[in-house]
């Protein structure tokens, strides 16, 4: 509860903000149904830490720790700034425990590109929307659960129309239409809060995903977008 009082906060902000000086409070109001029907939950701040182009995220609120970025560049540089958060957090919040851990990445391919997804991802991925049908198609998406060790990897892909999501909180509905690949690993279960073992794992969700990632596009799309075939 003491997240939620700004002089409590204050150190923990010191502690980001070389990277992340731009700061957003924020207040998000939640509701429960019950039998009774809907009931309004109390408010809970969120604080969301920013650098000055708005390209990287922190958001730190009383239930969880958030790291989001558009610009990313490569899996070391994310995992050296996660593990800077993460260390600011265990040094001025002190958790316990943690509940969940979770990694996401969110592709994206639309314009030009679109029309030659056949050429980009694999037939298993592409589906209707590389058929001949797919001039007619406004909404195709698919997902799947895998069991990876102790952790699940939600995988979701498909053609969006424009103006339309299917996640809110992390991907942007554009004008036009777009072809998505969601992959979402992430391990539910109550762990003693560890700095080293977070990243670690941290890492190890990254590696898992784009393993699935690298199997899903072809060398084409790596040469086209600038990857290493």
């Amino acid at each position: 509860m003491a997240i939620e009082k700004r002089d409590f906060v204050a150190p923990f902000q010191e502690a980001v903000r070389a990277q992340y000086p731009v700061l957003r409070p924020d207040s998000t109001r939640g509701v429960t149904i019950g039998p009774d029907g809907p009931i309004a939950a109390p408010p809970q701040s969120t604080w969301r830490f920013s650098d000055v182009a708005g390209q990287w995220r922190l958001s730190l609120a009383p239930d969880f720790l958030a790291l989001e970025t558009t610009a990313y560049t490569s899996r070391d540089d994310f995992v050296a700034r996660w593990r800077r958060v993460v260390v600011a957090l265990s040094h001025h919040v002190g958790p316990q425990l943690i509940d969940r851990l979770g990694v996401r990445y969110v592709d994206r391919i639309h314009g030009a590109a679109l029309a030659d997804i056949m050429k980009l991802v694999r037939s298993e991925l592409s589906g209707i929307a590389g058929s001949r049908v797919a001039a007619r198609v406004l909404h195709a998406v698919s997902e799947a659960y895998f069991s990876v060790s102790e952790a699940q990897l939600l995988a979701r892909w498909g053609r969006l129309p424009g103006n339309v999501t299917i996640d809110p909180s992390a991907i942007e509905p554009m004008p036009e239409a777009s072809w998505i690949l969601d992959l979402d690993m992430f391990r539910a279960r109550t762990a003693p809060f560890d700095v080293q073992r977070l990243v670690d794992e941290t890492r190890s969700f990254a590696e898992r995903i784009y393993a699935f990632f690298r199997w899903a596009v072809t060398t084409e799309f790596l040469e086209r977008f600038g990857g290493e075939a």
